[in-house]
């Protein structure tokens, strides 16, 4: 007997930890308005971390017989259900392909299709606030802790050859898992890039410590792990240094943002750039909706300036 019910309305399914605290219960019913999309809903399909792969299979096998089932936007778990539910898919695009992620499910023509926006949507978030040019100027380092799907995303992004001088010095990751080390060094492998990657095996934050001692000033520091929102805490300890004039993103906007504290705490003395999810937040989810309801949403201008507020006025009801 099925886990789910079969939808009533066009819907929307969020897969991930901790759904029904994340702002978008919130700003996606505002948003469906603004967006012609009065009758679609949105719904939470929440999993334990590294879940069983018979669930991430249950549940795309639902999306994909259910006729109001458009789609869902995967989070946390993007490389473990493409791991489960990758002979599921009729379509699966290049860049889930070289990847190894689902960070969106769609439907069209009949087929299921597996999609990774997150190279789109953490492109538009880095270069938004990073601006043209950033890393040709400064000739600066990037530091991502946490070896998943994002940090996968994040690298592709910023270490392609196409991208001529505006590439970092050095990349390092870092991961307490040595298994998600070897598979994004797989990745890396496969991308046609001379910037050089240091993968570390941290278990502890003293290990990342380390790493920010080595940085050097101006470097792009970004936790990718999810502590803050999907487990409590920071993979920094409270005696880390930031390099100075550093940029810090905490890809999570909501939850125990420890890390975020921490990088605030020395904003001044280290005169840091600090930044949260937010904006990530924003770039996904319309990515991911105009992919499953087969709309086009702007990327920029007045529209996407409209999108941001309904989001900013909504999350705050």
């Amino acid at each position: 007997m099925s886990t789910y019910q079969s939808a009533t309305k066009p819907t929307l399914y969020f897969i991930g930890v901790t759904t029904g605290k994340s702002s978008i219960m919130k700003v996606f019913p505002a948003w469906a308005q603004y967006l012609g999309l009065e009758t679609a809903v949105i719904k939470g399909i929440d999993f334990k971390l590294h879940d069983d792969p018979a669930a991430y299979r249950e549940a795309v096998a639902f999306i994909r017989d259910d006729p109001l089932s458009l789609g869902a936007l995967v989070t946390t778990h993007k490389i473990d259900l493409f791991r489960a539910c990758r002979d599921m898919f009729d379509v699966i695009d290049p860049l889930a392909q070289l990847m190894g992620e689902t960070s969106c499910i769609s439907k069209r023509d009949g087929k299921l299709i597996c999609h990774a926006k997150d190279p789109i949507s953490s492109g538009l978030a880095i270069d938004g606030f990073l601006g043209n040019g950033y890393f040709t100027r400064r000739r600066s380092d990037l530091f991502c802790i946490g070896a998943g799907g994002s940090t996968i995303a994040i690298t592709w992004h910023l270490m392609r050859r196409s991208r001529g001088k505006d590439v970092p010095e050095c990349i390092v990751v870092s991961d307490r898992s040595q298994e998600r080390l070897d598979e994004i060094r797989r990745v890396h492998q496969q991308i046609e890039s001379g910037v050089p990657v240091e993968y570390i095996l941290a278990t502890q934050a003293e290990a990342n410590d380390d790493v920010l001692r080595t940085l050097k000033p101006n470097s792009l520091v970004i936790n990718a792990t999810g502590l803050g929102k999907d487990a409590p805490g920071s993979p920094l300890s409270d005696t880390c240094h930031f390099p100075e004039r550093s940029v810090v993103w905490d890809l999570n906007y909501r939850g125990n943002l420890v890390f975020l504290d921490q990088a605030r705490g020395q904003q001044q003395t280290r005169d840091l750039q600090v930044k949260d999810g937010w904006t990530y937040f924003l770039r996904g989810w319309t990515q991911v909706i105009a992919e499953v309801f087969d709309i086009e949403i702007p990327v920029g201008g007045a529209s996407f300036d409209r999108i941001s507020a309904i989001a900013l006025e909504a999350s705050e009801r």
